[in-house]
């Protein structure tokens, strides 16, 4: 197989030149992001660990309430979170929330239009399916690299990363939506004298709007499972404990972070979730 591997595609090379080039002509720019970035996460983080806790778990459980019209969401809510402050990682779950919650805006902003166009052009889908492939299958480790190196040691090559990993899900989930409007129906709008925009929002996005949901519960998910990999990266949140607990094999420290983690990810999947049930039931 000699005649094969001295032949080799020089990929690495190309990909190392490429991060090189961006880095020696484009530093200002890559810069610029990065301190706008860093400038509004660390501002909301800011924001929620200057608010009393108890503040912030009245809000989140008035939020329950308010979408969930019960009394039994809200208790865990509010059970759940007096929990992550009685563990002592209140702060760390802020930081972790902000983080979630930008990975997720920026996901969802850019993945719903990118969804919608690729369900009305199916040629943008057959480019972008191998794209949206490579971003979910290829090790986080591996893109964490340029990012880190583009935009230094922080919280901003950790979101960048969180946002590449997690994209995929709202994109394929909205085109999936869209593409699943039924004929008739848009055929009806149409009779109705609709517009394409006219279209889009008053048939095609109510219809779809479900899976979208269930895009954005994914894109949640996703996001919260790669706090750990942000912070080798020098994010800050929960996945700094369960670190330093790895590298000082402390069991106690490590399951005490990761309960944290698993209870922010049960609220604020019941959260997101809950209006969509809700909706069904009524619907039945």
């Amino acid at each position: 197989m000699d005649w094969l591997t001295d032949w080799k595609i020089p990929l690495g090379s190309w990909v190392r030149d490429g991060v090189g080039f961006l880095t020696e002509h484009a530093a200002g720019v890559f810069d610029l992001i990065s301190d706008v970035l860093g400038f509004l996460i660390e501002g909301l983080i800011d924001i929620l660990v200057w608010l009393p806790p108890l503040v912030v778990v009245a809000a989140v459980a008035g939020l329950a309430w308010w979408l969930h019209r019960g009394w039994k969401l809200p208790l865990a809510v509010v059970l759940s979170l007096l929990l992550v402050i009685n563990l002592g990682y209140w702060k760390e779950t802020m930081e972790t929330l902000a983080l979630v919650v930008f990975a997720t805006g920026v996901s969802m902003v850019v993945g719903i239009p990118l969804g919608i166009a690729a369900a009305h052009r199916p040629w943008l889908y057959s480019v972008l399916r191998p794209i949206l492939d490579l971003m979910q299958t290829i090790p986080t480790f591996v893109y964490l690299i340029p990012t880190l190196i583009l935009f230094g040691l922080g919280v901003v090559p950790g979101l960048i990363s969180t946002v590449i990993f997690a994209i995929p899900a709202p994109v394929r989930l909205t085109y999936l939506g869209i593409s699943s409007v039924p004929t008739a129906l848009k055929e009806a709008g149409e009779a109705f004298g609709c517009s394409s925009r006219e279209l889009l929002w008053k048939v095609e996005l109510p219809h779809a709007m479900p899976t979208i949901m269930a895009g954005l519960t994914q894109c949640i998910m996703l996001s919260l499972s790669m706090v750990v990999i942000a912070a080798l990266v020098g994010a800050d949140g929960l996945g700094e404990p369960v670190v330093r607990a790895l590298n000082t094999v402390n069991i106690g420290m490590g399951f005490e972070a990761g309960l944290a983690i698993v209870i922010l990810a049960i609220l604020l999947d019941r959260i997101v979730k809950q209006p969509e049930r809700r909706a069904g039931r009524k619907a039945r």
